[in-house]
This record gives C-alpha cells, sequence and structure tokens, in this order.
C-alpha cells in the first residue's frame, strides 16, 4: 500500500509538471531525492524520529530559468509529497515541510543539490530535539546518467519490456527501473540482503541492460554473478538478493 501511495504521489508530480518543464532535472528527480535525503538525515529522540522539515534546492542557472513561472506550483507539490513520504515512512516532523529554490553558479545543466536541515520554530518546546542550525551539507545530484545516453527518446527497434516477480509485472520505461531497498527506488525489494539502490535495468541502443549499482551483494543472471554491464534475453533470471526476477520482452 505505502509503495502504492509513493508512486501515486511521484506520478502526480511527474504527471503535472513533465510538460511544463523542459529542463533536464525533471521535478520527479527532484521528489525522489528530497524523499531520500528526508530517510537519510532522520534524528532520533527517546520516543520518537524526528525527520527534516526545510529543504533547500540548489539548481543551475539555466535549469531555474525553466522553473521560472511555475515555481510556487512545483514547491506546493514537493512539500505535499514530502508530508505524504513522512506519514508513510512513520517519522515526526517539527513543522510541515519547506522547500526554497535556490541557484548555484557553479551547477552545470543537469545538476541539482539537496540541503536538509531540521529547524525547531523559536517557541517549540525544549523538549524537542535540537535543531541543526546553519546550512547542512549539500549533498549534489546529476543526471548525467540518464543523458549519457538518448533514453528518453523510445528506439522503435527495440521491444518493450518488463519485469516480473511473484506474478507482478513492473514495466521498463525508457528512463529504466531502479531496484533496492529504498523507498526512492522504482521497485523496492523488501529484503535486508539488497541493497537501498541495488541494480538497474535500463535501454541500451536496441536492446536492454542489467547494471549493479555498486551494491554489497552483487547481481546474477541465470545464476551467474555479473560484475559489468549485461545485455538481457527474454526470460532471463535477475537475482537480486533472495528475490529472483524474469525479465520479459514484448
Amino acid at each position: 500500500m505505502l509503495r502504492n501511495l509513493e508512486s501515486k504521489i511521484a506520478g502526480l508530480v511527474e504527471g503535472t509538471f513533465a510538460r511544463a518543464f523542459k529542463s533536464e532535472v525533471r521535478p520527479v528527480e527532484i521528489a525522489r531525492k528530497l524523499a531520500r535525503e528526508m530517510d537519510e538525515h532522520r534524528v532520533a529522540s527517546i520516543s520518537r524520529t524526528y525527520a527534516p522539515n526545510e529543504y533547500a534546492v540548489w539548481l543551475s542557472p539555466r535549469d531555474r530559468e525553466h522553473f521560472e513561472g511555475y515555481e510556487d506550483e512545483l514547491r506546493s507539490e514537493l512539500e505535499g509529497y514530502l508530508l505524504e513520504h513522512a506519514r508513510s515512512e512513520r517519522v515526526a516532523l517539527l513543522t510541515a515541510p519547506r522547500v526554497e529554490f535556490r541557484t548555484d553558479e557553479r551547477l552545470r545543466l543537469g545538476e541539482f543539490g539537496i540541503q536538509a536541515r531540521l529547524v525547531r520554530e523559536a517557541d517549540d518546546p525544549a523538549s524537542a530535539p535540537p535543531s541543526q542550525g546553519d546550512e547542512g551539507h549539500t549533498m549534489v545530484y546529476s543526471t548525467a546518467d540518464r543523458l549519457a545516453e538518448p533514453l528518453a527518446e523510445e528506439n522503435p527497434r527495440r521491444p518493450s519490456a518488463k519485469l516480473r516477480l511473484d506474478g507482478r509485472a513492473t514495466i521498463v520505461s525508457e528512463r529504466g527501473v531502479v531496484m533496492g531497498r529504498s523507498r526512492d527506488c522504482d521497485l523496492v525489494l523488501e529484503d535486508p540482503n539488497v541493497s537501498r539502490h541495488h541494480a538497474e535495468v535500463r535501454p541500451s541502443g536496441g536492446s536492454w541492460i542489467v547494471r549493479d549499482l555498486g551494491s554489497t551483494n552483487g547481481i546474477r543472471v541465470n545464476g551467474h554473478r555479473v560484475d559489468g554491464p549485461r545485455s538481457l534475453k527474454h526470460g532471463d533470471a535477475i537475482g537480486v538478493g533472495t528475490s529472483e526476477l524474469t525479465f520479459e520482452l514484448g
């Protein structure tokens, strides 16, 4: 249910703004990285686990220009996305999530940074966890991997693909599918043997490949450990942790 909820919210952000923005940075990419920052900067108190409530999204000047005229609407959607994510993860927030867009001249087109802070209001009780003070560490993300190949353009020679697990099929889009334990993955695997971002299946030319994303336990194709990118054919079995997914074409 939680996975369906997150997919619905991410789909809302992407569906609402994808056609309006021509920027190399896509709204859904920002949404997923914001959720990752929320997950990775939690603070445990005596009875609760708190998550950051303020987020600064740094964009390159060119990317920021493409958001002009839509920032308020996008900010509202992202704040709503974070609120629902916090509820689904059962973490506490000191205030409703706040997102602010900023420009950094050092960022190139397709790069964006996120600063996450847990900030207590001045009149909050002293029992609340301490705020994290000044601007924290900025995590910089890039769309370079996605843009390295013309993944956004459909290749008419490449058949459609899906991954099947326990009778359920996941369509592999032109942007590929990332598998892992993290909630911001396209295919979430609840398995302690799976890394947060374990592997991905993505287009490559006229075919599809599977690639390990630096996981702890690696991946297997048809029972054999693979280290680099591996081309896939219909019926291949992909082993991720204790799960085995079937790759299907058409």
